[in-house]
């Protein structure tokens, strides 16, 4: 079924997508399972800095959005035109993308990018172009993975609300790790 809906781009006007239900590739519809694993139903946590969420979008990010309202196929459009599309992940190796695009979920797409950028050796600009596609194809991707995990790790234990949010970032962490595992 088409699913199009319109979504407003952070501060920009609303525009109409399509949602990548019926389209997506395989590589991105295993990776939108594992994040809605961890992203579930609503939540509006005065204590997460993400604010009022559904499905792991947040009214933070998109203001002009009825998050109570927010389907799963209009999270998933989100996902797959501001996160997946934005760092290219359909040009990394599955494994690497699955980490790659949870990282932009749950710790920015910004830092996302600086990680691999860091893990990779290529030019630390926050942008996913193709310098670093190419160095992040260069290097054993084990190597990557764990190395580019373990950023991550180090990204959740500075944060000021590791105390009340860790464990779940952590075994998020752990089954991500598992599962670019199962996808080499």
């Amino acid at each position: 079924r088409d699913c199009a809906v319109s979504l407003p781009l952070r501060a920009a006007p609303a525009r109409r997508v399509r949602c990548p239900v019926r389209r997506m590739s395989a590589v991105f519809a295993r990776a939108v399972v594992e994040v809605l694993r961890h992203e579930g139903g609503y939540v509006n946590d005065p204590n997460d800095p993400g604010g009022e969420t559904h499905w792991g979008i947040s009214k933070r990010s998109y203001p002009g959005l009825d998050i109570a309202a927010l389907t799963r196929d209009e999270a998933i459009a989100i996902y797959r035109r501001d996160y997946w599309d934005r760092v290219h992940a359909d040009e990394l190796p599955p494994a690497l993308a699955l980490v790659v695009f949870d990282a932009a979920v749950n710790q920015g797409r910004y830092p996302a990018v600086l990680m691999l950028q860091e893990v990779v050796g290529a030019r630390r600009d926050g942008v996913m172009g193709p310098e670093t596609l190419r160095a992040a194809g260069l290097k054993p991707l084990h190597s990557v993975l764990v190395e580019y995990l373990a950023r991550r790790a180090m990204r959740y234990a500075f944060q000021p609300t590791l105390t009340r949010f860790g464990d779940g970032w952590f075994r998020r962490l752990f089954s991500m790790h598992q599962s670019a595992l199962e996808s080499m």
